[in-house]
């Protein structure tokens, strides 16, 4: 009778120590519900507990100026804490250097770079653009006719317009991007057809270019989108190549123990069934990378933005 009891009581020292080392994450994503960060850290949350690699995780959206606002309240609060997150990406990058932000990426502890998107450029159904040579060719006779919605100013969808205009022979300082904080709004323009084009990652206009009320003329990615008849921009004849692609970081002050415990539940949960098939419905790429590997890209991301928005203008 003592040997069933204290193995009952040892099965359950087990299992509470067990349980008590699994995390309960706090994720941050610094922009408005809807969007690509929101969808990525609501992906993660999913995942995460159904993995049971975190016995909970929460969810809070904290929007503005391209996710410098979220970036400097998650610095300024959450130094040292192991369990707090932050969904970020190449939006980020460039959004600090052109609002100038006294918070950087040098602040937070960069653990993984999760997945990668092609941008996606699409009309409203109506347009008369049918082709990407359509608008390739109206954006070069007068670049400032063109209205191109997209997200915050300096972010990827801004740099994918001004690099298009590059490429096909524009002024990309001209150009007349519409900047919008989340992607719902931007697709709200678009739609009520007051811009002419739109551009975003694809997984954000992918149910309306299904349906049949957007046109999509092309995207940058090297490969075709699985299941889209666009051309990418190579494929139509425009020189450019570009992929968003989003992370996850971690708050400052972290322990080389930390950071190694946090990569490794987040390569846990990237080898899942479940984030496998999350990445397949959203049309996300794997490019998991991690740790100094990453850390290193990422530095070189950042000058490569900074070279890029200067010639748009955006930064001096």
């Amino acid at each position: 009778m003592k040997s069933i009891i204290f193995g009952a009581l040892a099965a359950l020292l087990v299992s509470t120590s067990a349980f008590a080392q699994t995390p309960a994450y706090e994720i941050m994503a610094p922009a408005s519900p809807g969007g690509g960060w929101d969808q990525t850290a609501r992906a993660m949350q999913n995942v995460l507990q159904e993995t049971k690699l975190a016995s909970n995780v929460q969810v809070v959206n904290v929007p503005g100026a391209g996710g410098t606002i979220g970036l400097a309240q998650f610095v300024s609060t959450k130094s040292g804490n192991p369990n707090a997150l932050l969904v970020g990406g190449y939006v980020m990058v460039g959004a600090i250097l052109t609002n100038k932000s006294p918070v950087t990426l040098d602040q937070v502890t960069p653990l993984a770079r999760l997945t990668g998107e092609d941008e996606a450029i699409v009309v409203p159904a109506s347009s008369p653009y049918q082709t990407i040579a359509d608008l390739a060719k109206a954006m070069k006779e007068n670049p400032g006719a063109v209205a191109i919605a997209g997200g915050s100013a300096g972010g990827t969808d801004h740099i994918a317009a001004g690099l298009l205009a590059q490429a096909v022979g524009a002024d990309p300082k001209a150009i007349n991007y519409i900047a919008f904080s989340g992607g719902g709004e931007a697709l709200a323009a678009i739609l009520g057809q007051q811009v002419a084009a739109g551009i975003s990652g694809y997984g954000e206009f992918e149910s309306q270019v299904k349906a049949g009320t957007l046109r999509l003329l092309a995207t940058t990615g090297a490969q075709r989108v699985p299941g889209s008849e666009a051309p990418t921009l190579k494929e139509a004849g425009i020189d450019m190549e570009l992929q968003n692609w989003r992370m996850v970081a971690g708050a400052p002050g972290l322990t080389a123990e930390q950071q190694a415990a946090t990569i490794a539940n987040m390569q846990k949960m990237v080898d899942s069934p479940e984030w496998k098939a999350v990445l397949e419905r959203n049309n996300w790429q794997n490019t998991f990378l991690a740790g100094d590997a990453f850390k290193t890209e990422l530095a070189k991301n950042i000058e490569d933005t900074k070279e890029v928005l200067t010639a748009i203008g955006l930064v001096q």
